[in-house]
């Protein structure tokens, strides 16, 4: 099976669930900073998530705790671009271990990951929301319904951004 996401909805199985994008909707040319989310099909990460604040997953994916230390490559002039990295380098990054709720837990979508371009955007996400306000490019869900979606998905579950 597959996610979809389509006008602000995330599709999967029976189940459909409102949720937010990139706040100038959706592209086939990703850029940097654009705020828009990447149309496409994708495999999915591992689960990040923040154990102090969610001490407990019910999910098959493989899950990672987290650190205040942690964040992800958005320097378009390093060699990291796109990753997940130690923020105590001197190297541009988005933290992920931050004082919102957004980030509690946070699943990355493998977009611009095997064969790296710089500058055609990276660390887009499935993250939570409490309001549905636009994104910097990622997809937000409310808690609860992050919660059912991580029970129903697996490793090979791909996402179809429309």
């Amino acid at each position: 099976m597959k996610i979809i996401v389509k006008n602000n909805t995330l599709l999967y199985e029976d189940f459909k669930f409102k949720c937010s994008v990139g706040k100038y909707g959706v592209t086939s040319k990703k850029k940097e900073g654009d705020k828009k989310t990447p149309k496409g099909i994708y495999s999915i990460g591992p689960i990040y998530f923040r154990k102090d604040r969610i001490p407990k997953l019910l999910t098959s994916l493989k899950s990672i705790s987290l650190k205040k230390n942690m964040g992800w490559c958005d320097d378009v002039k390093s060699k990291f671009y796109n990753q997940i990295i130690d923020t105590r380098k001197k190297i541009g990054h988005e933290k992920l271990f931050i004082r919102s709720n957004n980030y509690n837990v946070l699943i990355p979508i493998k977009y611009n990951t095997k064969k790296v371009q710089k500058g055609k955007g990276s660390a887009i996400f499935i993250h939570l929301t409490n309001n549905y306000n636009d994104t910097l490019g990622c997809i937000a869900l409310k808690k609860k319904d992050m919660l059912i979606l991580l029970r129903l998905i697996n490793q090979k579950t791909k996402i179809q951004i429309i």
